[in-house]
């Protein structure tokens, strides 16, 4: 009987010492929010306390899990979300933040009625066709097409919504929230070089069409997009590519802090790029890229980043060559008229971003930047027409630095019946421009004229604050823009305005308006509303007091998002747009010429199809209508507005690791002249991608311009004159699209 008392005894104490070594040690509360937008995330698993137990957040991202012994590993996961595995390590350890990241890889996945909706089907394309070069970046977004002219080493000529936008006129381009657009460059104004971004390190692209977003301003008529770089590198990455024309690409991208709590981080790619292309003089682009970037949170509330990029470039041309050039045989279609076409560029960036939470419903964001820029470009657009001696050959140089700050505001509100966000923002860009120079060259070497030599200052200060209603199936949001520019400059050639220079000011003040109606889990309805604007070049209206400064679009869409099977999503939307003056770049002159009113209208079709897990289909399909309103009618064509365009393409993932997909593009024929005499030739170009992934490594042959069709990349109609020729002639220019081509990649990842 003693035995027995004792033995039970014995057995209370462990049981009691046992449920005591199982009680909960500490109860953790912690947030979740999405990495890129910051928003909290509802309904995320969280498993914790070895996989025993587990809970979900809740509406604000919030979750409470009981520890019961340290080290533990928590296990945070949903749909659409790269899993997270969290150690907490003791009592002391305070962190109480987790960040996941967006990676939706289905159709299914996409929610039509989120504030993402774009950038996630986006993100989808990007999974399905990798990119290596800017220019495919660029393609990637539904309804961009891109042109280039000048050896690979130029910024893309950008068509989008009716707009030739040149360089990046009519369409604000940003890389993690920093404006790409050089204002008043010696090339066109709001030339966005995009080249200094490592294609494999950008994660998503943000992107709207039209100017109804409050924190995009100067540029953003046509529409705006900004690319998003990784937060953080999964692995680090050495990719080689060769193929035709001697073409060649390292890149390497390399974790170089990255702690288990993620708290901190941080990575660094490099890139190097040659090829001779397809011309007849050998184009000898070289092009390196170095990227960095550190993140850290420094506390719970408290985020901090710093990124740093550069990259150089030099490149010869093969130019414009006039059609009746080829057409008579005096060169060939892959010649040049001047072969010594060409340029270097470089740009440095230092970028700092900085968050605050200040409670669960209200933060800060900050962000600055400084840019050098250096552009030095050679070209020749009229050959013999102004000096039939020497040539036309003109030089363009660029120096600056630039220099960008802005701080948002963000509060949200809970109401009885939805919820309010308040969002304002301040900020400024100053382009302080050192050298602006138009000169009259010899084949590069003589300096024949110098044309115009100016330098100055460009100051853009804005503000700007919205609203975000959502209250049943209805979203609303009212916003305001402030935008204040202040332009000196100082003419060189012109003795007389120094020192002091010329000055001019301007305001534009930028309403938008838009409302989105969530009918059901499976069809939105959203029409938009805004103003907008881009900037002249300093050149322009700084001497022309009655140039205008600012002028202003106003525009409308109206559309549908539909997702009827969880395998489809179809997007159609007709919109409208009036411009008060429409810029033409004047390649031989160097400057904007403005133009008249103009006003268009249009509509877009898109479609994400993936009737299997392993088959993906998208097209863009695009038609805008565009004509000068104070023209008689005939004599009303916008020069070189897109009519028809439309781009997509076909995945498979066919077999353990295989993939095969195919793209196309077409862009449809285009008046090149107001009165529609001279048009642009239409083309079809497609491309075939075979690739193998394994976990570790993977290979890719790609097949540019499969069926090697003749196209003409771009497109132009000017005056030349050739040597031996009488009288000048007014016919298509153009640059030849790349013929077929092979490349060829492997990667390895560690």
């Amino acid at each position: 009987m003693k035995r027995t008392k004792v033995l039970v005894a014995f057995l209370a104490l462990a049981i009691g010492g046992l449920a005591q070594a199982q009680e909960v040690i500490e109860e953790k509360k912690m947030v979740v929010k999405d990495v890129d937008e910051k928003y909290p995330i509802r309904d995320v698993l969280v498993k914790y306390n070895h996989g025993e137990d587990h809970t979900h957040s809740r509406e604000d991202g919030s979750f409470v899990v009981g520890i019961k012994s340290y080290p533990d590993t928590l296990t945070i996961s949903h749909n659409g979300y790269d899993e997270v595995k969290l150690i907490v390590n003791n009592a002391d350890d305070k962190s109480n933040l987790v960040l996941l990241q967006h990676k939706p890889q289905q159709i299914s996945e996409v929610v039509i009625s989120h504030n993402s909706f774009l950038t996630a089907i986006t993100k989808v394309d990007l999974n399905k066709f990798p990119v290596n070069s800017a220019q495919d970046l660029l393609r990637k977004v539904p309804g961009l097409f891109i042109a280039q002219h000048a050896g690979g080493g130029k910024a893309e000529q950008l068509l989008l919504r009716g707009f030739d936008a040149d360089h990046g006129t009519d369409v604000s381009v940003n890389v993690d929230g920093m404006p790409v657009n050089v204002v008043s460059h010696a090339h066109g104004q709001g030339y966005s070089d995009l080249h200094f971004v490592i294609p494999e390190t950008v994660n998503n692209i943000d992107f709207g069409k039209g100017a109804y977003y409050m924190d995009r301003g100067d540029f953003n008529t046509a529409g705006y997009v900004d690319f998003k770089t990784y937060y953080r590198l999964n692995n680090s990455m050495i990719k080689l590519e060769g193929g035709s024309f001697n073409s060649k690409r390292i890149l390497g991208m390399f974790n170089i802090l990255n702690d288990t709590s993620g708290r901190k981080n941080a990575y660094l790619a490099a890139e190097y790029n040659y090829t001779d292309g397809p011309f007849d003089v050998k184009q000898n682009f070289n092009r390196i890229n170095i990227f960095g970037k550190y993140n850290q949170w420094i506390t719970d509330n408290d985020y901090f980043n710093i990124q740093f990029s550069t990259f150089n470039s030099s490149w010869n041309a093969s130019g414009q060559i006039p059609e009746r050039a080829v057409d008579e045989g005096i060169i060939s279609r892959w010649g040049s008229i001047d072969p010594t076409e060409g340029g270097k560029t470089s740009r440095t960036n230092l970028q700092m971003n900085f968050k605050h939470i200040i409670s669960s419903s209200e933060q800060i964001d900050a962000m600055a930047f400084y840019s050098k820029y250096s552009f030095n470009l050679y070209s020749d657009f009229t050959f013999y027409l102004k000096d039939k001696y020497n040539g036309d050959e003109i030089q363009q140089t660029d120096g600056r630095n630039i220099y960008g700050a802005e701080i948002k505001y963000t509060k949200n509100f809970s109401l009885r019946n939805g919820t309010l966000d308040w969002i304002s923002g301040v900020g400024l860009k100053n382009d302080d421009i050192g050298t602006l120079q138009l000169n009259h060259v010899y084949h590069r070497d003589l300096l024949l004229d110098r044309m115009s030599d100016v330098n100055g200052m460009e100051t853009n200060f804005h503000a700007y604050s919205g609203l975000v209603w959502r209250t049943g199936k209805w979203t609303i949001n009212p916003a305001v823009r402030v935008d204040h520019f202040i332009l000196n400059m100082h003419d060189l050639l012109n003795p007389d305005n120094l020192p002091s220079g010329q000055s001019k000011e301007a305001i534009r003040i930028s309403p938008k308006l838009n409302f989105s109606y969530a009918h059901n889990d499976n069809v939105m309805w959203f029409l938009k509303t805004g103003m907008g604007f881009h900037s002249n070049d300093l050149r322009v209206v700084v001497p022309n007091k009655n140039e205008n400064t600012l002028p202003y679009s106003i525009g409308v869409d109206f559309g549908v998002r539909l997702h009827p099977l969880k395998s489809l999503i179809i997007t159609p939307t007709v919109w409208y747009m009036y411009l008060q003056q429409e810029f033409v770049y004047v390649g031989d002159d160097a400057v904007v010429e403005p133009s008249g009113k103009s006003r268009r209208f249009g509509a877009d079709l898109g479609i994400r199809f993936q009737p299997l897990e392993n088959f993906y289909l998208n097209a863009d399909i695009n038609y805008s209508h565009a004509r000068f309103i104070e023209e008689e009618k005939g004599q009303d064509y916008v020069p070189l507005a897109p009519i028809v365009t439309s781009t997509g393409s076909v995945n498979w993932d066919f077999y353990h690791g295989f993939s095969l997909g195919l793209q196309y593009r077409y862009l449809g024929e285009r008046p090149a002249v107001e009165d529609n005499s001279i048009k642009t030739k239409a083309y079809f170009v497609n491309d075939l991608i075979l690739s193998y992934n394994r976990q570790k490594w993977g290979a890719n042959v790609q097949l540019n311009n499969l069926f090697n069709v003749k196209w003409n990349e771009a497109q132009f109609a000017t005056e030349t004159q050739l040597k031996g020729e009488i009288e000048p002639i007014t016919d298509l220019t153009y640059t030849p699209g790349s013929p077929f081509g092979v490349r060829i990649g492997v990667y390895y990842k560690f």
